[in-house]
């Protein structure tokens, strides 16, 4: 299960994710970035409560994070020790930028 809170103002979003980000629920994601992205320059995604992420959760972040390398900037901020260890083994901690 995964709930996806998202405050947006102008063009700047933050979307809160808890729970695990996986194959049943990257889906979900992916279609509430995907409403988010037009005219979108900063994206914001707070992992303070997210569990765990499965390779389809890195996808959907890998595909965001293509899109707002054209529009602007994303950045991942509160991720756990756990989901850190899956961003540096894949090499996902070079491609996004953590705070």
């Amino acid at each position: 299960m995964l709930n996806i809170n998202k405050t947006k103002e102008n063009q700047s979003a933050i979307v809160s994710l808890e729970g695990r980000l996986d194959t049943v629920t990257a889906p979900e994601l992916e279609k509430e970035l995907h409403a988010l992205r037009p005219g979108l320059t900063e994206l914001k995604l707070d992992f303070a409560k997210l569990d765990y992420i499965s390779s389809a959760g890195l996808r959907v972040l890998l595909s965001a994070q293509k899109v707002m390398n054209k529009q602007g900037e994303m950045t991942l901020t509160n991720v756990s020790e756990t989901v850190m260890e899956i961003f540096e083994v894949t090499g996902f901690s070079d491609i996004l930028t953590i705070v």
